[in-house]
C-alpha cells in the first residue's frame, strides 16, 4: 500500500531567475544525522546546457560538475557557481533552473519532512528504509525458506552488513545453473532502485507457488539480489528527516562507488580526483569498502575456473536508459570486447528497452565513465552487465525523489526486461 501526498510536487524546470545560491557547506559524516540540515548539496545549482554531445558532456563532468540527465541534446547539469563560471568560460551556455538547496527545501516541505522523523518523510512512506529492507528479506526467507536465503557480501564503511538474497529452486545447494545478479542503490539518493530490487524479490518468491513461468525460472537459475549496495549513504540521505541530495558513500567526504571499481579506474576523464566532487573515484581502485565487498562476492562465484554469474543489472535513477559497456571509451569495440560481443550487448539492451520504453545505448554515448561496475563486470569476468537508469526521463534534483505513488508502476515496468536477462543468462 502506497501513501498519498497531500501536495503535488512541482519544481519548475524553466525558472526565469535563479534563486540565491545557499552558502551552506558540506556536512561531513555527523555523529547525529538527524541533526543535519539540508547541506549535502554544497550550494550547487541546476542548469540546462543546450547543444551537447557525448564528448562535451564528458567535458562537463570532468570540470567537477555533474550531468543529471539528457533530453535530446540538452543536458541538465548540477554545478557550483565556480564550476558554472568555468564552463561558461569554456564556451558552454548555461541557463539557470534551480538552486539545489532551495529545491530540496521545497521538496521536503511538500513531502512534510522535518525533524523528528528517522527515515523517509511522512508523504513518502511507501519507500523502504534500510531496516525495513532487511525486514523484507527476512520475511522472504521465513515465508519461502526452500527457495530464499539471506547472507551478506561484506561490510560498509560504517560497519553495516550489505545484505544479499539468493533465490533458487534448491537454494541451499550450489548447483550448476546460470546465475544472475541484480544490484541497486549504489548511489545513496536513488531510492527507487531499492524498490526495484524488492519487487524482483517479492515477484520471484511470492509467485513461485502460483506462476508456472516464475517457477520455471527459479528452478533453472540462481538469482542474487543486493537491494542496498551503499547502506551508509542511503541511510544518511533520509535519516535527518529531510532529503539531503547525497550521492556517495560516507567514507570521509564520500566516494562515488560507481567510479571506484577496478577496471580502467581513473583512466579516461570519466571520474574526478577531487574529494568534494560527486564523481570522486577514491584514492585507489576499490578503496571504498562497498564496491570492494561486492567485487569479492562476484570473484567468489568463479567455480572450477568458470564464472557462474552470467548476467547483471545495476539499477540507477534517472533518465530512462538501458546502458551497456564500455563506459571508458567511445569505441564500440575495444580491449576485451569483440564485434560479436558488442552486437550481443546491443541486441539484448534494445530488446529490453522495447519492453520498458527506455532508450538503449552504449554507456559512453551518454558520457565517459571510468571505474564503473559494468566495465568491471565485463572487463574482468565477461558478465553481461547493464545499467538501467529508471524513472523519470528528465528533471533536476527532484528527479532523484519521485513520489511513492509511482513505485509500483515504475518497478513493474521492468518485469519483462528482467525476464529477458534471466533468459539470456542461459543462452
Amino acid at each position: 500500500m502506497f501513501s498519498s501526498r497531500r501536495t503535488a510536487v512541482t519544481i519548475a524546470a524553466a525558472a526565469c531567475l535563479l534563486l540565491p545560491v545557499a552558502q551552506a557547506g558540506v556536512s561531513a559524516a555527523t555523529d547525529d544525522p538527524a541533526a543535519a540540515p539540508v547541506t549535502a548539496a554544497r550550494g550547487t545549482a541546476v542548469y540546462t546546457v543546450p547543444d551537447t554531445d557525448s564528448r562535451s558532456r564528458t567535458a562537463i563532468n570532468s570540470s567537477g560538475a555533474q550531468v543529471l540527465s539528457v533530453t535530446g541534446n540538452t543536458a541538465t547539469v548540477e554545478a557550483t557557481p565556480e564550476q558554472a563560471e568555468r564552463l561558461r568560460a569554456d564556451g558552454f551556455v548555461l541557463q539557470a533552473q534551480q538552486d539545489v538547496v532551495s529545491a530540496l527545501q521545497k521538496l521536503n516541505l511538500d513531502r512534510e519532512a522535518g525533524p523528528g522523523t528517522t527515515a523517509f518523510p511522512p508523504n513518502d512512506q511507501g519507500y523502504h528504509d534500510f531496516a525495513e529492507v532487511n525486514q523484507v528479506l527476512d520475511k522472504a526467507v521465513a515465508d519461502h525458506g526452500d527457495i530464499a536465503a539471506k547472507s551478506s557480501v561484506g561490510k560498509s564503511f560504517e560497519g553495516r552488513d550489505i545484505p544479499i538474497l539468493k533465490i533458487s529452486g534448491n537454494v541451499a545447494a550450489d548447483e550448476a545453473e546460470p546465475e544472475v545478479l541484480f544490484s541497486c542503490n549504489q548511489h545513496a539518493r536513488e531510492h527507487l532502485t531499492t524498490e526495484m530490487c524488492l519487487r524482483i524479490i517479492n515477484r520471484f518468491t511470492d509467485g513461485y507457488a502460483t506462476d508456472p513461468a516464475i517457477k520455471e525460472v527459479v528452478d533453472s537459475r540462481e538469482i542474487w539480489i543486493v537491494p542496498v549496495s551503499n547502506p551508509d549513504g542511503s541511510i544518511y540521505d533520509v535519516a535527518s528527516g529531510r532529503y539531503q541530495g547525497w550521492r556517495k558513500n560516507r567514507q570521509g567526504s564520500g566516494t562515488d562507488t560507481n567510479r571506484n571499481w577496478g577496471y580502467k579506474w581513473g583512466c579516461c576523464g570519466g571520474s574526478s580526483g577531487n574529494p568534494t566532487s560527486d564523481t570522486y573515484r577514491g584514492t585507489a581502485p576499490f578503496s571504498a569498502p562497498e564496491p570492494s565487498a561486492l567485487a569479492r562476492f562476484v570473484d567468489s562465484r568463479v567455480v572450477g575456473g568458470a564464472q557462474q554469474i552470467k548476467a547483471h543489472i545495476d539499477f540507477h535513477t534517472f533518465s530512462e536508459l538501458v546502458l551497456w559497456p564500455y563506459g571508458y571509451t567511445y569505441n564500440d569495440v575495444a580491449e576485451g570486447m569483440t564485434r560479436a560481443e558488442y552486437d550481443r550487448f546491443a541486441r539484448i539492451g534494445t530488446e529490453m528497452a522495447r519492453t520498458n520504453g527506455y532508450t538503449p545505448q552504449q554507456s559512453s554515448d551518454l558520457y565517459v565513465t571510468d571505474g564503473s561496475v559494468n566495465d568491471w563486470m565485463w572487463g574482468k569476468h565477461k558478465i553481461l552487465s547493464f545499467t538501467f537508469e529508471m524513472y523519470p526521463s528528465s528533471g533536476g534534483i527532484d528527479g532523484f525523489y519521485p513520489p511513492d505513488e509511482v513505485i509500483e508502476r515504475e518497478t513493474q515496468r521492468n518485469d519483462a526486461a528482467v525476464d529477458i536477462l534471466l533468459r539470456e543468462a542461459g543462452a
